[in-house]
């Protein structure tokens, strides 16, 4: 059996592979933030199982990143593959703490999951496709603006300089103008 991984480097979330995803499996992303997944979750001190989707095999969705789980969660399975099985152990400040603990777990419980990460997907409506698609877009669009912003402030700069040209030549007629008309004044 492999150890278990930090994944935050202080021992709040530890992941143990229990069962590796095939190569190539989809991991969650920004492209596919909605996970499914099966679990059972118990108390590390006493064994006793306080959740699970296994009685009823019934599947858990949310989204990655979003607050929607424990912080245990949204760390421990960004970073896992489809299919994978893994046992994940949360200390209570990556878990429910004293406050906010469901009535069956005791404040500050370490918690134990077991996961499996059944799928990942785009948000409804969408295929990693259609999102890549998007992303390609957004940042054409995005390029678009920078270019037509620096456009605009190159025109600005053209018209600033051409204002300050011809207030230099305004000025500097008017210095002509004085230097001839204080020499026709001498003259008489």
């Amino acid at each position: 059996m492999v150890d278990a991984i930090d994944l935050t480097g202080d021992g709040g979330v530890t992941k143990m592979v229990l069962r590796s995803a095939k190569p190539g499996a989809l991991a969650p992303s920004e492209d596919l933030p909605l996970v499914d997944v099966h679990y059972e979750g118990v108390l590390a001190e006493t064994g006793e199982v306080f959740d699970t989707t296994r009685e009823d095999n019934t599947i858990f969705s949310f989204e990655l990143g979003r607050g929607a789980v424990i912080k245990a969660w949204d760390i421990a399975l960004k970073t896992m593959k489809v299919g994978e099985l893994a046992k994940i152990t949360c200390q209570p400040e990556y878990a429910y703490g004293i406050a906010g603990s469901p009535p069956d777990i005791p404040p500050n419980a370490t918690l134990i999951f077991e996961v499996e990460l059944v799928a990942c997907r785009p948000h409804k409506g969408l295929t990693p496709s259609t999102v890549s698609e998007q992303k390609a877009k957004l940042e054409e669009l995005k390029k678009q603006r920078e270019m037509a912003a620096s456009a605009k402030e190159e025109e600005k700069k053209r018209r600033e300089e051409a204002k300050a040209a011809a207030a230099a030549r305004v000025q500097a007629k008017m210095e002509a103008k004085k230097g001839q008309g204080r020499g026709k004044g001498k003259a008489k």
